[in-house]
This record gives C-alpha cells, structure tokens and sequence, in this order.
C-alpha cells in the first residue's frame, strides 16, 4: 500500500473513532509495519496542523485521536450545549485524584485520606469508567483495589499517567484566599441599602401617613358642617324669637 493510501485510512479510522486508538491497533488495522504506521501518524498530524483546520490528531491515553480545534470551542460547545457531559462533583475530584496518585488503592484508604465515607463516590466513578478493579490485596478481608483507566486520561486529556501534576507544581500554583463575608444587610426599613429599596420605603411611608390623616381629615369636615348646621339653627331660632316679640310689642293694648 502506498503511503498516500494508508495515510488516507489512517485518517479514516481517526475521524470514525470515538475513542483514541493505539499504534498497534492501527498497524493492524492498517497491515503495515509499526516503523511506517508512526511515521504515517506523525505526518499527519504535521498535516492538519499546518492546515490549522477544524480538527486536529493528538496524542492520548496511549493512543491517538481526531478531535476539535480548541479555537473552535465557544462554537462547538455551543451547539452541544444540550448535550454536555455532567461534570465530576467536588467529592468526585477528590477521590479520582486520590485513586490516581496512590494507585493500586483500596477503599479504607481513600476514606481514610478523605475523612468520610467514599462508597457512593467511588461507585460513580466506577459507572462512568475513571477507575476500575485492578485486583485484590492480600491482606486479611481481601479489599478491592482500585486504579484509573483509560478514560480517566482522555477526560483530562492526558498522554500518561507521568503528565500528572507533581506535588512540587501545586506548591507553586498561588490559590486565592477565599473572599470576605459580606456584611448582613439590615432589615431596618428605615436605613435601606439602595437606592431602590429607599424608594420603596418612602412610598410605603407616605401611604401610611396618607391612610391615617384620611379619617382625621373625614372626621374635621364632619365637625365643622356640624357647627356650621348649629350655628344656623341657634340663628334662626333667634330670629323667630325677635319677631314674636315685635307681634307683641305691637299689638293694641284692650
């Protein structure tokens, strides 16, 4: 087979591939020597970088696989936003990297590094395929051991286990010191904390002033049209007074 052919295929089976593929998996697919099947391999990965398409070849997991441009991720994420893979809790996190830096480990242990109880955890981790059973220890009981796969490395995008972070890089990384807590907020309605919830205070304010002068302003208007009636029956009472006199007054004496 020439090389332009094999290239071809070798293409072929990455682009189909959901998964990295090793170099002895493509040898064989592919029925060429393993000298040829890399040398193939890295010309095309030399191939679609120059290109700089919207796939790339990396290296993975011990093996190799056609993936996205990362320059082409806000896109992609985009139209997979339906459809993105649920990320690892913090617990999760916690135990993976535990599994992977102290790897074969058994349970007891990783719980006695975490502090609590690790079985819900670790059966997680299980199901989607970041650790796996490497076998039994030999210590009374038998426990489980437990290590990280294959798929651990692609979901971090690892080539190895050695591409892990040493500890004396996470000595160097700065981590932020936690923000302040932020002072409670009073629930005076009397000292707001914005201007919003001031305007809202004065409007609940002037409606409470409005609502209690109401009545007293009803109760005004009562009194003074009842001294007003009063005033105008005292009055006409006088003047009937002052005419029957007059009668009186005028009349012959007998």
């Amino acid at each position: 087979m020439e090389d332009k052919d094999a290239k071809a295929v070798l293409e072929s089976i990455l682009f189909i591939s959901g998964e990295p593929v090793t170099l002895d998996m493509l040898r064989k697919t592919v029925e060429i020597d393993k000298y040829n099947t890399e040398r193939l391999l890295r010309e095309l990965i030399s191939d679609y970088s120059l290109r700089n398409t919207g796939l790339i070849i990396i290296e993975v997991a011990d093996g190799f696989q056609m993936v996205t441009n990362p320059a082409c991720s806000p896109w992609v994420k985009k139209l997979l936003s339906t459809a993105v893979p649920k990320k690892l809790t913090q617990s999760s996190l916690e135990t993976i990297a535990i599994v992977a830096y102290k790897q074969p480990i058994i349970k007891a242990e990783i719980e006695a590094i975490r502090g609590v109880n690790s079985d819900g955890v670790v059966k997680t981790l299980l199901e989607r395929r970041l650790i796996k059973i490497l076998g039994r220890k030999e210590v009374p009981g038998r426990p489980l051991m437990y290590g990280t796969t294959g798929e651990f490395m692609q979901y971090f995008g690892l080539k190895d286990l050695s591409e892990l972070p040493t500890l004396k890089e996470f000595e160097e990384v700065d981590i932020p010191e936690p923000p302040e807590a932020a002072p409670e907020s009073s629930n005076d309605p009397g000292t707001p904390d914005d201007e919003d919830s001031q305007e809202r205070v004065q409007g609940q304010e002037e409606e409470t002033v409005a609502t209690v002068n109401e009545p007293d302003q009803d109760i005004q208007e009562t009194s003074v049209g009842k001294s007003s009636e009063g005033q105008e029956t005292d009055h006409g009472h006088d003047l009937h007074e002052e005419e029957e006199s007059e009668e009186r007054h005028n009349q012959p004496a007998e």
